[in-house]
């Protein structure tokens, strides 16, 4: 199975298109967000346009619209999550967050197999004890290139995609 890492989106829908048209092209069936889609549009947008799951927590440039739907099941396929996520993906215990400390806390717990976080727009990974920490940069294309991450969950091999590059 194929999961996107996303972060940082910042409103940029041409961008989240790109990112939607590679899963859709590479069977992706879950996007893991770490945060900062911005707006409650671009959460509609990702929700109309992808169909496997979304699991989402929320960061520092969500907008105050977006953040009235913490407590809410409004969407089908997308799961909310106020400081951090976890979930189960193919059997390996899997935690996100919007922030690095946040991240680098949650691999110390060593409860995880991986953690994936945003915020710095940085493509970064690095091992914690027995945990990959994975940043997949960013989305909008601020600060540095536009990126997001695909991990392929049968050989635990994580890939960098840069979205310049698609089309």
């Amino acid at each position: 199975m194929r999961v996107a890492i996303i972060s940082d989106i910042h409103n940029n829908e041409i961008n989240l298109q790109k990112v939607l048209n590679y899963c859709k092209d590479n069977d992706v069936k879950t996007i893991v967000c770490c945060g900062d889609l911005s707006s409650r549009e671009v959460l509609d947008f990702l929700n109309n346009n992808f169909s496997g799951n979304i699991l989402y927590t929320f960061g520092n440039a969500d907008y105050d619209d977006l953040r009235e739907l913490e407590d809410q099941k409004k969407y089908k396929n997308v799961y909310l999550f106020k400081d951090f996520g976890e979930a189960v993906i193919e059997k390996k215990n899997v935690a996100f967050a919007h922030y690095p400390q946040k991240a680098k806390n949650l691999a110390l717990t060593q409860k995880y197999a991986f953690v994936f976080y945003g915020h710095t727009h940085k493509p970064w990974e690095e091992m914690i004890g027995k945990c990959k920490m994975l940043n997949p940069g960013n989305v909008a294309g601020e600060i540095y290139l536009p990126t997001f991450a695909v991990w392929e969950t049968s050989s635990n091999v994580f890939k960098l995609i840069r979205i310049h590059n698609l089309k």
